[in-house]
């Protein structure tokens, strides 16, 4: 094996290298996520989620095509291995992949329009002489409406670079 140059692509993610740091994206794969689901025209959000709306099953809500539903999950997934800040929705709304709702269609289409506002977000990881692990976790109690479950979650810094969340 050779060096050919500096990594500027590997597995869909865009890599800048500089002296300071590495800057991990996935413009590319966000922009033709939109494309993807024809959200391009649309109007982009400031966040992936609204504070006002009620999350649940929607038992009497008009069924939505699953597969397109679970398509726009596992798109989303992999797009949170760069943007941690979708975590939490794509999460919840990854929930209702059994029986999927036109409102649940209609929110993760928001997270859609969330990543159009935000496609040039990644991840910095500075150098840095700190090898302190640092990890932190959060959860609700039984935040579910439906079921009562509890949600939580956590991230673990390595100095001060997010590795895992």
């Amino acid at each position: 094996m050779s060096m050919v140059g500096e990594l500027a692509y590997f597995f869909g993610f865009q890599i800048k290298q500089r002296v300071d740091g590495i800057f991990i994206s996935q413009e590319k794969y966000a922009r033709n996520l939109v494309k993807k689901f024809g959200l391009e025209d649309a109007k982009a959000m400031r966040t992936p989620m609204s504070t006002t709306d009620r999350i649940c099953m929607d038992e009497n809500g008009t069924p939505a095509y699953p597969t397109l539903y679970r398509s726009m999950i596992g798109s989303l997934l992999y797009l949170t291995a760069s943007q941690p800040d979708i975590c939490y929705s794509v999460g919840l709304y990854a929930r209702f992949q059994s029986a999927p709702k036109e409102s649940h269609v209609k929110s993760v289409k928001r997270i859609i329009r969330y990543i159009k506002n935000t496609v040039n977000l990644g991840i910095w990881y500075a150098v840095s002489t700190s090898n302190v692990l640092a990890g932190y976790n959060d959860a609700d109690w039984t935040g579910d409406a439906d079921d009562r479950k509890s949600t939580s979650g956590g991230c673990f810094y390595l100095g001060t670079n997010l590795m895992s969340w």
